[in-house]
């Protein structure tokens, strides 16, 4: 499973270590490690089979195929791939969960109502 294709992609490769605050407009891929916190807001999240994150993220959209401890505000889409592990609580619109992927957490389904009246 490789890093997704795209024009604005940024990656964090399987050796850097990052600590703090992870801000940006364009679509991240991290195989590395991120403690503190990720705001994407209007992009997309993808952990890698190597990634490894402690952090609170608010994105697009979220996948999930290595470890994640922390709480998700995703405005879109959240898909854990089956070697995923997430501890923490998820909100969004929609969400995928392969078989054999890990939560410990509650998830918060949010409609469109929901996310207008700001809640």
């Amino acid at each position: 499973m490789s890093a997704p294709f795209s024009a604005d992609l940024a990656q964090i490769g399987k050796s850097v270590v990052i600590k703090g605050e992870l801000s940006g407009s364009e679509d991240l891929y991290v195989d590395g490690q991120v403690e503190g916190s990720i705001a994407l807001k209007g992009n997309s999240l993808t952990v890698g089979p190597h990634g490894q994150i402690k952090a609170s993220v608010e994105a697009k959209g979220v996948i999930v195929q290595g470890k994640l401890e922390g709480n998700v505000l995703a405005t879109d889409r959240v898909d854990l791939r089956k070697t995923a592990i997430v501890t923490g609580d998820i909100s969004t619109q929609r969400i995928a969960i392969e078989e054999g992927a890990y939560l410990k957490g509650k998830v918060d389904i949010q409609g469109r109502a929901e996310k207008a009246a700001g809640k």
